[in-house]
Formats: C-alpha cells, structure tokens, sequence
C-alpha cells in the first residue's frame, strides 16, 4: 500500500508538472539581417513580395515603432539575446578579427556570463536552441566560448568562432523544423537567426527564376527576400504540424536597417566568416519605408526594422500598434514574463516587461532609450554618436554635444525637420540624460573577453605636449565626474580629485579653477559645465 500511495503522489506530483509546462508558450524569435522596415509587402514595399510575412502580420500585431540599440549586426544580437545596452560589454561594432577589435576598443567576443534568454528559459524547464547566423564573436577569434555557454541545448550556426563547424545558411528553417518536431511535447525557446538579406546575396535557384523578369539589382534581392519570407512559412508550417502553433510566441524582427547599395557590381564577394561567395553589395536595394538614413545610421532608418508578433489567444490579430514605443531590450523581460519566469534580484536589464503590449492593452515604456555609435561618421545621416529618446522625443548628437538633431517621433517619423532651435530646454534635458548615461559604460573590454592569440594593438601615440593638449569636451568631463565621485555624493572633493589624477602636477591649482564659489569642493555643474 506504501508503495502504491508513493506512486500515485509521484504520479499527481508529475501530472501538475506537465499541465504547468502545458501552460507556458513556446518562444521563436526569427531575427533578420539588414531587412530593412520597408522590405515588407505589408509595410507597402510594391515590388518586393513577401506573402508569408503578410499572412503573419494578419494573424498578430505589427509593431511599428520597434527600435534596435545600434545600427549593425553584433551589438543588436547582444541586446537581443541579453537584454542590456551593447555598450555595457564594449560592444560598438560588428567582431571582427581581434586586432581590429583592438582598435576599435571591444571585446574578441560577448561576455558568456551575461544574462541570456536561453539560460533564464532553460532554468524554467524549456529546451533551447539557436539556429543561423551568430555574429557574437569572429570566424578570426580562437577560443571564444560556444552556444552552450550562453544557455543553449543545441547549436547549428555560421560566423562563429574559429574551431566552430560551420552551418549551411540555408538549412537554418529545415534544422528549426526538426528541433519543433522533437520538442513538441515541451516548451522551448528558438533564436532563429536568418542571413537574409546581408551580403553576400546567395539566392536560391528558384527565387531567381522567379523574379527573371526584373532587372539583375532588383532579381538578386527580390530573390534573397523571397527567400527569407520562404524560411518562415517553412517555420510556421513546421509548427502547425506538429500541432504547437497555437500555443507558440512568434516575432520575426530584423537586426538593423538596410545595407548601402553599391555603385557597381563585381563578378563576386566571399565572406570568410560564414564561408560563402555571392552576389555583392551593388544588390543591396532594401528600402526603409521613407525613413531617414540606413544601416550605420542612428536616425531611423538604421534602428526602426519591423516588429511583428503572433501569439494565438494573447496577441490580437490584424492590428497595427503605433503607440507603444519597443526595443530589442524588452525581449528578456517579455519573454520571461510570458513564461512565467521571475527575473532574478540582481538583474540589472534595460529593457521593460512589455507583456501587457503584446497581449493588445495599451502601454507606454517608462524608461528611456540610449544609443550609442562609434563607426561610420559621415554626412548626412551617419554623423551622430548618441541618441536618447524620452516618450515622444528623439535627441541625436556628436559626442560633445556642440551639435544636435531633436525631432517628436510620431509626428516626423522621417527625421525631416530639426526642433532643437524651438525646444532648447528639451535638448538640454536630454543631452544631460545622454551624457550621464555614457558616463555609466566601461572605458574598456572585460579581459575575460579577449583571445590569447590577439594581436597586440598599435603602440599609444605619444601624449602631447601642455601647450599642444587637445580641449577636453563636456563628455569627458562627465565620464571623469562619475568615476572620481567614489562616495556618489554627487561632489568632488580635492582628495578625490587628486585620486583621479594620479601622478599628474598642479593638481590644487587646477581644482580651484573650477571651484567657482570658493567652498572647496566642486559640483557636476562646475566641474561639467553642465545642469543635472
């Protein structure tokens, strides 16, 4: 009798366990690459077709100011998968090989102790797997931690580390179908990462026999795009055999805005990292919608992708969400949320739990959104290095501040007209916003981060001279005020103020240089020139 009380208490103790798995959703984020906003049939692109995309939007919502947190590949998968700023793990650019990163003042790969969505999933009992590309470190970088280190149960991916198998691009959908198959008897998460539409273009046979009759720019990425839109009806079918659909969470979102197009093509370009030759960057002609810049960019077009979510029974169908203001960050919040998940105390993320949004009540984020880039700087829309948006406004500037590009989102969409001249009190707010918050990220990479076999970076430049110091700008300034303050008492005393300076001369003589009253100690505005 001892025995059969024992095995029926096992029993009602593993019966409750599977209905409680029952009720958490299965989670697929399908990310794009370079898909610009206005690759979508349903966005109004008039030449590019995308009829499973179009049959998404009409089963979910389509989030049409959904951002992501830097405009190129690695640091939008950060943010994607962790749920924090790229720029917390000196993330500012795509991996590339270590010397380059080197200069470019980053890690050799992402920081495999970082919050993940995988591991916070795989904790709750869901299985976990990433499919496609991975761009978190470089095919250059040896020694870079695997999937599994982040929280992943299986793995098939391209530009990966230096001692990873390569994945086939194409049998990203087909290796998702598979995984769908074998786990539809308990929840689990999916990063399905397409390569779609990134160079180098590797169309497939049949999608350019579809689109023969347009010219050869247009053939090669209305090919890559049908493409795309093919792997996702194969996901979705795959999901409706195995009779999961209904109770799986689906985004299909894009890493950033589309690439350049090139002036002329070559007869080929070969990517080392994902170890394929294709069409070149001449092909390149994605549209962002009549948004402001493209990839590389912070206006609009380099950091609004589409955003369209599908959850039978929570996400109602059919409807175009322009109010709720989401970002990459908000997946690991989300998410967890919609699995029922408690984040832990210490998580320290920068994305907001917008579950509400996904299940149609309306919301507004309450924190606001930084940018941070450090590439391409050119004119015209390549130029800022910050950006912060707070509700309805936008505020892009150079790292010092001395230029600025304020516009209200929702009623200039196109970044067409500059309102810093009339709105002087919101560009100062939000600059102060911008710099502090600069003033929070490392100066630089983790060590843990960076490969053994990296190529020492060129020697420093010899300092200059007194006479020959260049100006130091308010950022800098508010960056030093952040880390001198020891106590954060929001002063500098002179001892701290030496401390920070260290070894340097004169150091009395220059801290009552700024201490304007006399009182000896300096505040942020006398030391910053700047208002909290």
């Amino acid at each position: 009798m001892h025995l059969i009380a024992r095995l029926c208490a096992l029993l009602f103790i593993t019966s409750g366990l599977c209905a409680a798995d029952s009720l958490k959703p299965n989670i697929i984020l399908i990310y794009a690459d370079d898909w610009g906003w206005g690759d979508l049939g349903s966005h109004g692109n008039t030449w590019l077709k995308t009829p499973h995309l179009d049959k998404f939007a009409q089963e979910g919502t389509d989030f049409r100011q959904f951002n992501v947190l830097n405009p190129v590949c690695s640091p939008s998968r950060t943010t994607a998968l962790t749920g924090r700023y790229p720029a917390r793990y000196s993330i500012h650019q795509h991996f590339a090989a270590p010397s380059q990163n080197a200069r470019n003042g980053m890690p050799d790969w992402l920081d495999a102790r970082a919050p993940t969505i995988p591991r916070l999933l795989k904790a709750a009992g869901y299985a976990t797997a990433h499919f496609g590309k991975w761009h978190l470190t470089n095919r250059d970088t040896h020694g870079a931690p695997v999937p599994s280190a982040y929280g992943y149960d299986v793995a098939k991916v391209f530009n990966g580390g230096a001692e990873w198998p390569s994945a086939d691009l194409h049998a990203t959908a087909p290796d998702t179908a598979e995984f769908i198959k074998a786990h539809a008897d308990r929840p689990f998460f999916i990063n399905v990462w397409l390569h779609e539409s990134h160079t180098p273009h590797v169309p497939t046979k049949a999608s350019m026999d579809k689109w023969k009759h347009l010219d050869p720019q247009k053939q090669v990425y209305a090919a890559v795009i049908t493409d795309g839109d093919e792997a996702v009806g194969q996901i979705m079918a795959a999901l409706k055999e195995a009779k999961v659909d209904e109770r799986t969470l689906v985004i299909f979102s894009s890493d950033n805005g589309p690439e350049w197009t090139g002036r002329k093509p070559d007869k080929a370009v070969f990517d080392k990292d994902a170890g394929i030759t294709g069409y070149d960057q001449y092909y390149s002609v994605g549209e962002t919608g009549g948004l402001r810049g493209r990839k590389r960019s912070l206006f609009e077009g380099g950091i609004r992708v589409p955003c369209l979510v599908r959850w039978p029974g929570h996400t109602p169908a059919g409807i175009i969400n322009t109010t709720t203001a989401l970002t990459a960050a908000d997946f690991l919040p989300t998410f967890c949320a919609a699995a029922g998940v408690t984040l832990p105390a210490d998580q320290q993320g920068d994305g907001e739990n917008l579950l509400g949004a996904f299940n149609g009540e309306p919301m507004r984020r309450v924190r606001p959104i930084f940018w941070e880039w450090r590439g391409n700087a050119q004119e015209p829309d390549w130029w800022p290095r910050l950006g912060i948006r707070e509700g309805d406004w936008k505020l892009l500037m150079t790292a010092d501040g001395k230029r600025t590009s304020l516009h209200r989102i929702p009623d200039d969409p196109a970044e067409a007209k500059d309102l810093s001249a009339a709105h002087p009190e919101i560009v100062a707010r939000l600059k102060q916003q911008a710099l502090a918050w600069q003033a929070t990220l490392p100066l630089q990479p983790d060590p843990a981060c960076i490969s053994k076999d990296r190529a020492e970076a060129p020697p420093a430049k010899k300092q200059p001279t007194t006479k020959e110091a260049p100006k130091v700008t308010p950022q800098q300034r508010v960056q030093a005020f952040a880390r001198w303050d020891t106590d954060k008492d929001g002063i500098l005393t002179l001892s701290e103020y030496q401390a920070g300076l260290k070894g340097q001369t004169n150091l009395e003589t220059r801290f009552k240089s700024f201490d304007h009253d006399g009182d000896g100690k300096l505040t942020f505005e006398e030391f910053a020139g700047l208002k909290r």
